[in-house]
């Protein structure tokens, strides 16, 4: 008689998203294989590596799980139907609220998840560093479009918003971390937000600039 085959011993979606808490919560160095492998469903080392072939395979995994689902909040940043000031604000608010939520570990994975590792990790860092390179570039993007649609001057003050606007975005990540309220976030947002109105195009300059 044929053998049948062996029944899986986890649910493969259910392992991604316990993997995606711990190395959310804990980094990618410090999270160990038995605490995946624990988490994950007490899956056996044969099962893990079966499975998922490595850690750093496995993170790789869950940054990509993470982008599909947590990460969406960036979404709007690449919305071109979106006015760029509402692209930014869209991105920002619903970050903030995301990563200030009590239902999943606190900040941003792609911000937090491999800060500070060994060399021999390096291509995790690098991973993540092109993920945030990414959100940059998306600022930017929003904050040139503005420009070119003259309703944001080109001056020194606009050079520097994508820089400006970035770094308060992965700085919200220590924020929440050490337990701002996504209420205290908003307000932040708020005021950030008038570096970008400060140097909008009023009306009035634009019917100065006709004449």
């Amino acid at each position: 008689m044929a053998r049948t085959g062996r029944p899986r011993e986890f649910d493969r979606d259910k392992a991604i998203d316990a993997a995606t808490a711990l190395f959310w919560a804990q980094g990618y160095e410090p999270t160990s294989l038995t605490q995946l492998k624990s988490c994950m469903g007490n899956i056996s080392p044969a099962s893990f590596y079966a499975a998922f072939g490595s850690k750093e395979t496995l993170f790789r995994e869950v940054v990509q799980h993470y982008l599909a689902t947590y990460g969406q909040v960036m979404a709007p940043l690449w919305d071109e139907n979106l006015a760029p000031r509402d692209a930014i604000e869209q991105t920002l608010r619903g970050s903030a609220r995301m990563q200030a939520a009590r239902t999943h570990p606190f900040g941003c994975l792609v911000v937090s998840g491999a800060s500070n590792c060994s060399p021999e990790n390096e291509p995790v860092q690098v991973l993540l560093a092109e993920e945030r390179q990414r959100t940059r570039a998306g600022i930017k993007a929003c904050v040139e479009r503005a420009i070119a649609h003259g309703v944001l001057q080109d001056c020194a003050a606009t050079e520097a918003l994508p820089g400006i606007l970035a770094t308060f975005f992965h700085g919200m990540t220590c924020e929440a971390r050490d337990g701002m309220t996504s209420t205290h976030l908003d307000a932040a947002i708020t005021s950030l937000l008038t570096l970008w109105d400060a140097n909008a195009v009023t009306p009035e300059a634009g019917k100065q600039s006709d004449r």
